[in-house]
């Protein structure tokens, strides 16, 4: 009996201690949510990652605080498709949105496309860029096709709404209105006799200040009920204007004015972060907001004048496609700096349902606070497109590369319908237009992606290209 009894007391105990992380989150409401997504900023621009000058120190504490991951992605390096699957929790192949514009817009590479690749590259055949057709009639008949699309996806708002949730829209956004978006409210209106378009009014957070942000999450709290904040902020987008007091700050350092002003602009972000986590512990909602970070896609500033380099936003290499990942709940999630496992913005919308009990086996990416699938994923994926959605009806036929990468091997793959040959001329470069050539690269010995080694190992080719062709199931 002594033994029974040894052995019921037992399993009491070990029931009553449960698992910490949960225990925890159980004592707690449901969590508030903030995702700060930053634009057009290279992956390693930051203090806490190294950066020799740029001073970012309220995300460095941000990601101290964090599940960070330095080895994150974006599922396409062109923010229009990127924040399309922050929100879905879906590739651009299943949504719909691969492009920022619906139509040939006669700028950039769509009318170089549609002229046949001149062999004099598109510095004649491309005239000087038109905002007209950007707030046209035609432009936005043409990207309501893609919304009509798109919305029939559920969306992480949707998600949240079920769950008693509140939610706020401001920055970037190119799907119409917060009110489309399935926001409770918000700032972009996305009509197009307003100039409506990618973020319009939305686009004055964080440089004209926060006081929409505040003004929502203290009416919410006065309702006591949990908030979802979606800020993202034209920082360090161009225009590169910061102050004159952040922009002596780093010409003295800075190899050229251009690279200032960027460099300034990363560290302007960087404030408006930090008067965003002070707001949130002013009002002691610190401990209970989930707060997730990223960057819509990468950039890395030009030396020569003020616009990105190549390798870069659009293009698959690393410089278009990473950025550091965050998620910090306190109490929740064990802060940890992991510099090797692969996340994927993907990602982001199963991690947060996890926190609402939510399962959607049907969404690609996976839970990244749970251990045993994050280690057992092999391989991300991302796939790189033009910047126009030239046929709306099949939108993945602007499609660039397709690529697959693990922690040692990364394959790009092109689509030679469109990326017809070598691309060398700069101006194809910022365009997204490199090699039509099968490329794999070694990102642990050759992390700047010099040496091709596709044809030194065939096998290896053939085994990503068979999990690119497994996972690129185009719907549309």
């Amino acid at each position: 009996m002594y033994q029974s009894l040894l052995k019921t007391l037992c399993f009491l105990v070990l029931c009553s201690c449960g698992s910490p992380k949960k225990q925890k989150l159980e004592e707690k409401s449901p969590p508030n949510i903030i995702f700060i997504l930053s634009d057009d900023q290279a992956w390693g621009d930051y203090s806490f990652m190294d950066h020799p000058h740029i001073q970012t120190p309220n995300i460095d504490q941000l990601a101290k605080e964090s599940a960070t991951y330095t080895r994150g992605y974006v599922t396409s390096p062109l923010c229009g498709p990127s924040l399309a699957s922050i929100i879905t929790g879906k590739y651009a192949f299943q949504h719909g949105q691969t492009g920022n514009d619906a139509g040939n817009s006669n700028r950039d590479a769509s009318r170089w496309i549609k002229s046949g690749y001149p062999l004099d590259e598109p510095k004649k055949t491309v005239k000087k860029k038109s905002n007209n057709y950007l707030f046209s009639k035609e432009r936005n008949d043409q990207f309501d096709v893609i919304k009509s699309k798109f919305y029939k996806h559920k969306l992480l708002t949707e998600y949240l709404s079920e769950k008693g949730y509140r939610s706020f829209q401001s920055g970037k956004w190119w799907m119409g209105s917060w009110k489309e978006g399935k926001f409770d409210s918000g700032m972009t209106h996305g009509d197009y006799n307003r100039n409506g378009r990618h973020g319009d009014e939305g686009l004055k957070i964080g440089r004209e200040g926060l006081d929409p942000i505040f003004n929502f999450i203290d009416q919410t709290q006065k309702e006591n009920v949990p908030f979802f904040v979606w800020y993202a902020p034209f920082l360090p987008h161009t225009p590169h204007n910061p102050s004159k007091e952040l922009l002596e700050k780093y010409i003295e350092v800075a190899p050229n004015e251009s690279v200032a002003k960027y460099w300034a602009m990363c560290e302007w972000l960087d404030q408006t972060v930090g008067d965003l986590m002070r707001h949130l512990k002013e009002k002691s909602l610190d401990k209970n907001t989930l707060v997730v970070y990223t960057t819509d896609n990468g950039w890395i500033q030009s030396n020569k004048r003020n616009r990105y380099a190549p390798r870069s936003k659009r293009a698959p290499h690393e410089g278009g496609v990473r950025t550091p990942i965050m998620f910090k709940l306190p109490g929740v999630i064990e802060p940890e700096m992991n510099h090797s496992t692969l996340v994927s913005n993907i990602d982001l919308v199963p991690t947060v349902l996890s926190f609402l009990n939510v399962k959607n086996n049907k969404l690609p990416g996976i839970n990244v606070l749970d251990n045993e699938k994050l280690e057992k994923r092999q391989t991300l994926f991302i796939e790189c497109y033009n910047h126009d959605i030239l046929n709306v009806e099949k939108p993945t036929e602007t499609v660039l590369y397709k690529v697959a990468l693990n922690k040692k091997w990364k394959l790009m793959v092109p689509n030679t319908d469109l990326v017809i040959r070598d691309f060398t001329d700069p101006r194809s470069n910022y365009y997204g237009f490199y090699s039509n050539q099968i490329q794999l690269f070694d990102l642990e010995q050759d992390p700047q992606e010099k040496i091709n080694l596709a044809k030194r190992y065939p096998e290896i080719v053939e085994e990503m290209s068979s999990q690119i062709n497994e996972w690129w199931q185009p719907i549309h």
